[in-house]
């Protein structure tokens, strides 16, 4: 019997997930996990001159079933874990990547609410392209 993704590597895998989504739809990835004591940044993309600051909320289901059920359904999503107190240390980490870039242009901070079924390798991914901070 396999053993059952650990927290942590449901949150990798749901990153990689957001990379491969925002490649396909034409993001390039500048970072990945940029950490400071107070923040990360779980992605760091840019499309058409601007950088977007991606956090990333995964949860796993068992099967495709209850994942489609969950998603029709309405019911709890990955992305409504982004609470005020997550948007601060965003904000914090970001204006830190903002000064040690030297960035000068355009942001937004994004969420993407990725839903996994790690057994039969499904996905979904809800990505909200600009979230106020």
């Amino acid at each position: 019997m396999q053993n059952e993704p650990t927290t942590k590597e449901i949150g990798k895998l749901g990153e990689q997930l957001t990379c491969k989504y925002l490649k396909k739809h034409g993001y390039s990835i500048l970072e990945i996990n940029y950490w400071r004591k107070w923040g990360e940044l779980d992605v760091i993309a840019k499309k058409n001159n601007i950088v977007y600051f991606v956090e990333v909320k995964t949860f796993s289901y068992q099967t495709k079933e209850k994942l489609e059920y969950a998603v029709t359904h309405e019911t709890w999503r990955p992305e409504e874990q982004v609470h005020q107190f997550k948007l601060h240390q965003i904000e914090k980490a970001l204006e830190t990547w903002i000064k040690d870039t030297h960035y000068k242009g355009e942001w937004k901070v994004a969420v993407a609410g990725v839903r996994i079924v790690p057994r039969e390798t499904f996905a979904t991914v809800n990505f909200i392209e600009n979230v106020i901070v």
